[in-house]
């Protein structure tokens, strides 16, 4: 007779936690960056701030505090065995992924469109400080987005594994780990949207 196969539930969650702390000192050496800058240009960077598109910042934010709720449901959905729940939460957390990332890519696109960008004619001819704050602004975002983007797949194959039983009451530690991840992603957007949305 065969043994089951074995699982270190423990090892895989403390492997996960390991990850995440890896990736908050990535995202808090940039946030000490814009500190450190933030201190050099102050006005330049409050300046800067103004141009940002607030409306933008602000449907991402709900959209992605939305997707933690719907990612944390479907942890408790499965561990009550509810299938078809678990996947229409999972679901839902890949579409609010793949709704952020429509949101920014629209909001570059414009940014883009009146001459602000890393290197443009336009933030070349105006204070240093501004320039400084874009291309901190892009380069945290499009780390951001990337994340999103991995932080999705990662998800969808979450649910191709729920779909086929492979997680469920007894095994769901991909579920518990991809739901943290995502956390972790929301987490770090709620830096990011005061630090350039909302600086004075």
């Amino acid at each position: 007779m065969s043994r089951p196969p074995h699982r270190d539930y423990a090892g895989a969650k403390l492997g996960m936690w390991l990850f995440l702390f890896t990736e908050l000192i990535l995202f808090g050496g940039l946030f000490l960056l814009y500190a450190v800058y933030l201190a050099r240009y102050p006005h330049e960077f409050a300046a800067a701030g103004r141009e940002m598109h607030l409306a933008f910042g602000v449907a991402n934010t709900v959209i992605l505090i939305t997707s933690s709720l719907l990612a944390a449901m479907a942890v408790t959905a499965v561990q009550r065995d509810d299938r078809r729940t678990t996947l229409a939460l999972l679901g839902g957390t890949i579409l609010c992924a793949a709704i952020f990332l429509v949101d920014k890519y629209l909001e570059w696109g414009a940014e883009i469109g009146r001459g602000i960008y890393p290197d443009s004619p336009r933030l070349a001819a105006g204070p240093p400080g501004e320039s400084v704050f874009f291309s901190l602004y892009y380069l945290t975002t499009g780390l951001h987005g990337l994340h999103v983007l991995i932080g999705g797949a990662l998800l969808a194959v979450v649910a191709a594994r729920v779909k086929r039983g492979a997680i469920h009451p007894g095994d769901y530690v991909w579920l518990e780990n991809g739901a943290l991840y995502w956390h972790l992603v929301d987490l770090i957007w709620i830096f990011i949207f005061p630090l350039y949305y909302l600086v004075l």
